[in-house]
């Protein structure tokens, strides 16, 4: 999760990040939305793939980038705990469980009833 926090600590590679939300890029697509040096969104690219947040496939003679999704997990994890929403699963999965109890219980016959006319 270090590795995670530390690549996206810095506004360029949250930009690409962005940029890479969508659909894979080539780096030469990714450099041109930035006013710095080519080398310096190559180093950006570097730390964002090493920490695994995208991936990097070589086609002909372009580098694509592509986000990967699934190192973002352990980070979302951890930020939960901060969200005024943290706890609730459980509270809404309970009442969930009410909410369907309930109506199975009122599409149910009641039993008196059926004995009440079962006697008459």
């Amino acid at each position: 999760m270090d590795d995670v926090a530390a690549a996206i600590a810095d506004p360029v590679r949250r930009a690409i990040l962005v940029m890479l939300r969508e659909q894979r890029l080539p780096a030469g697509q990714i450099a041109g939305q930035f006013m710095i040096s080519r080398p310096a969104i190559s180093r950006h690219l570097r730390v964002l793939r090493e920490s695994g947040l995208v991936r990097d496939t070589l086609i002909g003679r372009q580098r694509f980038y592509e986000l990967d999704m699934s190192r973002f997990a352990g980070l979302i994890e951890w930020l939960d705990q901060f969200t005024p929403a943290a706890g609730w699963g459980p509270r809404l999965d309970a009442l969930e469980t009410e909410v369907y109890r309930t109506r199975r219980e009122r599409r149910r016959p009641d039993t008196t009833d059926q004995r009440q006319d079962e006697t008459a």
